[in-house]
Order: structure tokens, then C-alpha cells, then sequence
């Protein structure tokens, strides 16, 4: 198992196949509609080829456990980031309303600015794992777990908290004791909670699932509610690209909005993208290319995407501070491919670039371990 967990494609390959195989669950095929599921579990299984051949593998959880992150230069730039991203986020739910507070269908509005302020609280998934690694102090490192895992529940922002429990986890695992078996416990106590809290959360932005009107199977129709929820989460972004693929649907302008900062919206709710429930409008990750070049530029996004995790895996090598918060991040973005574009899109590259900005300022600064250390060194005989 813990060599799967090694892999890069267990974090791109695995869950495409996963979200294919419950959305093969989920409903009754339209005609031509296989042709969408079968690229993207060509697409998952050539990722899954590819590990093979290329061998890269993160590093074991001994280098992972044995590297001490607070105290360090890294620490301290990463713990200001943390503290900004954390009053962003008061402000957020401060200057604005609170939508599981107040009225649940605000969530999405972006407006007299708070469209600016979310640019920054959405990085509020950082928070849980920068307290874990970072703080000496027990309060902060609490203050900034619950920061990163309260916000996304008062925004009813139910990715942002799958981001915040999965960073978690993943920290938590690759930590373990090598002696030891995967902390199963934990990570399914993560699992449940988040599960639950999706479940939960969806119930209370969204309301009753009877107005989908999709193709939905009889076992979809025989689970319950908040299972419902959760196959409707995974599948719902194969379906509508198999869709898509089989009315042979073109548009680059959703592509181009997605790339282009201030270029153009990038919803798909309201549009006339042919989708068989308009309220129903995601993708996977690969949705603005399938519109924008068809078949075969949905897979070279996919190849993109694999190739952006090798390299994220790969600088990894040093289990380093900032490299690990990239490969978390391209690791979640790879998670969600089934379901939404988030990989491709400038707030997801300006949060790398961000980290390697961090990475560079915390190496100009001063090495106070290496001075105290030096100070300690005995002196040479006269």
C-alpha cells in the first residue's frame, strides 16, 4: 500500500477510474455516451502506464518524518503567509455575509469586492498544514487548523474544505511512523467527516436533488440522500463530458476566460452549453479543452496535468517546505480532475508561484540555526 501512496499517478489515474466507475453506477447511458468514459479511462490508464516506465516516486515517509520544519527559515515565512491568508478570511466573514448564517444561495456572490478578498481566503487549505508543520506554539497551531476547516463551512465552500481535510490527511500519512501500518483511523475519521460535512453542506446550499432530471440509475434512486449527494459529486463531471463529447459541442470562449485573468466569466451555469441539466454544469478538468479542441486537446490537457505532477513530485526530493505545499496543492487539483477545472486556471499558478516567490525570500534570509550552531563550535587550540 504505502508504495501506491508513492506513486504520482495514484493521485490522477486512481480517482479518474474511481469517478468513471461509480458514474457507470450512477446512471443509464444514453446512447453514444460511452465515448467520453472510455478517452478518460484511456487517458487515467496510459497515467498509470506511465509511472511504470518513468519510475518517479515520492520520497518514503522516513525522510518525511525525520525533517523538522519548525524553527526554520521556512517556517517563519510560512507562518506569515498563514497569519495574512487567516485575517483575509476574518475579513471575508466580517465585511460580508455569512451565507450558512444567513441565507445559504449567497454563496456564490462575488461582489463590492469580496471577489478580491476570496482571491486570497481561498488559500485558507494551507492553514491546517502550516500549523502542523510549523508552529511550536499549541494555540496556533489549533487557531489555524480550525481557521482552515471553520472558514470553508461558514462560506459553505465545500471544496475549499475537501481541500483543507485532504491536505490533512495527506500530511498526516506521509508523517507516519515507517514501523508502523497507515493510520487508518485517523485518515477514515478525515474521510467520514468530510463525507459528512459535503453531505451536509449540500443539503443546505442546494436544497432537495429531486429537480436533477438525469438519466439516474435504480441504484442511485435507491440510496440515500446524502449518498446521493456524493455520487452526484463524482460523477456529474464524466457525465456531462461524455455528453458534451457526443453532441459534438465547440467553444473556446470558456477556455479562454479560464486562462485569461479578467477575460470573461467562467461560469457554465446560465450558457448555452448543451448540457442535459443546466443546473447540473461541471466537467472535469479537461471540459473548457474537450469544447475548445475536442478529444484530443482534453487529452493533452490531461498529459499537462500529469506531467505538471511529475514535476511537483520531483521536487519533492528534499521534502522541503514549499515544495511540499506545491505537491499538495497539484496533488488536490489532480483529485478533483473528475469533477472541475481548477489545475488550469491563474489563481492555481499564481499560488505555485507564490510558494517558489516564499521558497527564494526564505533563503535570502538570515540562518539563525546555522549561526547559533556556529557559535557553539569550540574553539581551535593557540
Amino acid at each position: 500500500m504505502s508504495d501506491w501512496l508513492r506513486r504520482p499517478s495514484t493521485y490522477l489515474g486512481l480517482p479518474m477510474l474511481l469517478a468513471c466507475g461509480l458514474t457507470l453506477l450512477t446512471y443509464d447511458f444514453p446512447p453514444g455516451y460511452m465515448e467520453g468514459m472510455v478517452l478518460l479511462c484511456a487517458i487515467a490508464l496510459a497515467a498509470m502506464l506511465g509511472d511504470a516506465v518513468l519510475r518517479t516516486r515520492l520520497p518514503d515517509a522516513g525522510r518525511f518524518r525525520q525533517r523538522r520544519y519548525a524553527g526554520t527559515r521556512e517556517s517563519f515565512v510560512a507562518l506569515a503567509f498563514a497569519i495574512a491568508v487567516a485575517l483575509f478570511c476574518l475579513c471575508d466573514v466580517t465585511l460580508f455575509p455569512v451565507p450558512l448564517l444567513g441565507d445559504p444561495s449567497t454563496y456564490a456572490t462575488m461582489t463590492d469586492g469580496r471577489e478580491h478578498v476570496r482571491h486570497v481566503s481561498d488559500m485558507c487549505w494551507a492553514l491546517p498544514v502550516i500549523g502542523l508543520l510549523c508552529a511550536r506554539q499549541r494555540w496556533l497551531r489549533n487557531v489555524l487548523i480550525v481557521v482552515g476547516v471553520a472558514f470553508p463551512i461558514l462560506v459553505i465552500d465545500r471544496n475549499r474544505l475537501f481541500a483543507s481535510l485532504i491536505a490533512l490527511g495527506m500530511v498526516i500519512v506521509l508523517r507516519r511512523d515507517p514501523a508502523r501500518a497507515l493510520p487508518w483511523k485517523t485518515v477514515t475519521a478525515l474521510g467520514v467527516a468530510a463525507a459528512t460535512l459535503f453531505a451536509i453542506l449540500g443539503i443546505v446550499r442546494t436544497g432537495s436533488l429531486e429537480y436533477v432530471a438525469l438519466p439516474f440509475s435504480d441504484v442511485y434512486k435507491a440510496s440515500p440522500v446524502g449518498i446521493k449527494w456524493l455520487l452526484l459529486y463524482v460523477s456529474a463531471g464524466p457525465y456531462n463530458f461524455s455528453a458534451i463529447l457526443a453532441k459534438h459541442y465547440e467553444n473556446a470562449a470558456f477556455l479562454v476566460n479560464q486562462l485569461v485573468p479578467m477575460a470573461g466569466s467562467v461560469a457554465t451555469a446560465g450558457t448555452d452549453i448543451p448540457l442535459d441539466a443546466p443546473n447540473i454544469n461541471v466537467g472535469t478538468e479537461f471540459f473548457p479543452f474537450l469544447m475548445a479542441w475536442g478529444p484530443y486537446g482534453a487529452a493533452a490537457s490531461f498529459f499537462v496535468l500529469y506531467a505538471l505532477l511529475l514535476w511537483s513530485v520531483r521536487r519533492l526530493r528534499g521534502v522541503a517546505l514549499f515544495p511540499l505545499l506545491i505537491f499538495l496543492r497539484v496533488a488536490y487539483v489532480c483529485l478533483m480532475a473528475p469533477f472541475a477545472p481548477q489545475a488550469f486556471t491563474w489563481t492555481n499558478g499564481g499560488f505555485l508561484v507564490l510558494c517558489l516567490l516564499m521558497q527564494v525570500l526564505a533563503a535570502w534570509l538570515p540562518n539563525r540555526r546555522g549561526a547559533a550552531a556556529a557559535t557553539r563550535l569550540p574553539r581551535p587550540a593557540a
